[in-house]
Order: structure tokens, then C-alpha cells, then sequence
């Protein structure tokens, strides 16, 4: 097991599996600069270690997973100009969990609000409190999100719900998320959350780590490719897949009726 903190950020690694853990409860979460950077770092060295196979995302805490940036801190992005371009600078906390490679499972219990609703929709896989409070108030203040707020939440929840939720900056209960696709699942407690999310990782950990991560590649193009451009790439990854070592020992292992032991080549 590997662990490592640092800006209010713990993670760890364990059984190909990495949690990154937003350590500020004190502050709900909130999202300071430093835990911005640190987080993107992370980023980097999850999509280059291979021992990573699937990620966590969760907040410490009781109150919640995460409330957003922290509006006092946000003079450390730099100029208006600079925080405009903080896209290019590694410099975003909700489109660095969009560019992580590996599938990524956020529990969020309690507020999930802003840039927190903004990584919640970034994520793959999403796993909520039956107490979870959702959100998108920036409007109320005379900004919308800008960090995937108009675009991630309408791929997941659709144009109508996503205009209503941003132009109002209304915050709505888990139930309404889970009926609207963005929860996956609701469950009583942070600890019963996070005890499912661990569970879905251990299973997807489990396989082949390329058509894992092809698949979430693909499930993206679905999303903003014509059906023909989506089938070709499938197909043309499928191919890939199938000639590969993990594909080899698959077959092996149905036909000694063993589970097999993939090794991501």
C-alpha cells in the first residue's frame, strides 16, 4: 500500500486501486488553490502508474464531499487572463478529474455543490447519500460554473434538468439525482457510499485494464460522435483488444474454468 498527502489531499494505493480523499472538512471540502495543483499532480501520476487501475473520489468529513472553490482563495489563480487559461496550466480541479485515463468512482455524502457538482458529473461511476444536497448556486452571485457545469451536466442529466438547475441555482435532494441519472445509487450512510464504491472497484480492478479504459474512451464518443464514427472505433479497439496478452490468457482461463489474471499488455 502506497499513501501520500499533502494540501488537504490524502491519497493512497492499494490492490490497483487509488483513493483520493479532499481532507478539508473544516471548510467543507472547499477547493483551495494548493489543492487544485495537487490534485492535478496526482492526475498525472495516476494516468502514468500502471498499478492504478481504477480511482476513488470522496470527501472527509460528516458535513460534505465538496462545496467548491474556495472563494477566498481564488487570487492565487493569478489574472483574470491567467485564470481564463487555467485550463492549459494543469490548473482545474474538476477537469482534472475529466482527464484522468482510469474509470473514476465518486461517493459524495452531504453538499455537493459548484466545482464539487462539476467533478461528481466528471466522474464515471457516481454513488450518493440519501442526505446528498446538490447544486449549481453560482448563478445567484452573476457567474455560471466554468468548469464543465454547462457541459458535463447536461451530457448526464440532459438539456431541460440541466438548464433548470443552472438557471436557477436551485439545490435539489439525492432522490431527484438519482431519478435524473446523476447518482447511480443512493445509500444511508457516507460509509455504506463509500463501502459500494470500494466494492465496484475491486470488481473493475479485477479485469483487463485495457478494455477498461477503451471503454470509457468509448462511452465519451458516444457522447459526441456520429453512431458510424462510434461503431469504427469500437470496432478498430475491439480488434486491438482481442489480438492482445489479456485477451490470450481470457481464453485460457474459460477454457481451464479458472479466473484469469490479467496483466494490462
Amino acid at each position: 500500500m502506497n499513501t501520500a498527502s499533502g494540501a488537504f489531499i490524502a491519497y493512497e494505493v492499494a490492490d490497483h486501486i487509488a483513493t483520493i480523499t479532499l481532507n478539508r472538512p473544516d471548510k467543507l471540502n472547499a477547493m483551495s488553490v494548493a489543492m487544485d495543483r495537487r490534485l492535478n499532480e496526482l492526475v498525472y501520476e495516476i494516468n502514468n502508474d500502471d498499478e492504478v487501475r481504477v480511482v476513488i473520489l470522496t470527501g472527509a468529513g460528516d458535513r460534505a464531499f465538496c462545496v467548491g472553490s474556495d472563494i477566498g482563495d481564488l487570487e492565487g489563480y493569478g489574472t483574470s487572463w491567467q485564470y481564463r487559461n487555467r485550463f492549459d496550466r494543469n490548473l482545474d480541479y474538476a477537469i482534472g478529474v475529466w482527464k484522468i485515463r482510469k474509470p473514476v468512482i465518486t461517493a459524495a455524502h452531504g453538499y455537493c455543490i459548484g466545482g464539487g457538482l462539476e467533478m461528481f458529473c466528471a466522474s464515471d461511476i457516481r454513488y450518493a447519500t440519501r442526505d446528498a444536497s446538490f447544486g449549481a448556486g453560482e448563478i445567484r452571485w452573476g457567474w455560471h460554473g466554468g468548469s464543465g457545469a454547462t457541459q458535463f451536466l447536461t451530457r448526464v442529466v440532459g438539456p431541460g434538468h440541466a438548464s433548470e438547475i443552472l438557471m436557477t441555482g436551485r439545490r435539489f435532494a439525492a432522490d431527484r439525482a438519482e431519478r435524473m441519472g446523476l447518482a447511480n445509487e443512493l445509500f444511508d450512510t457516507r460509509e455504506e457510499a463509500l463501502a459500494a464504491a470500494r466494492d465496484t472497484a475491486v470488481e473493475i480492478a479485477a479485469k483487463s485494464p485495457i478494455p477498461i479504459e477503451a471503454v470509457k474512451k468509448l462511452v465519451r464518443v458516444a457522447q459526441s460522435a456520429s453512431i458510424e464514427v462510434g461503431l469504427a472505433y469500437e470496432n478498430d479497439l475491439f480488434t486491438y483488444e482481442m489480438r492482445s496478452e489479456d485477451a490470450a490468457e481470457g481464453r485460457a482461463a474459460f477454457a481451464e474454468k479458472r479466473d484469469p489474471v490479467f496483466r494490462g499488455r
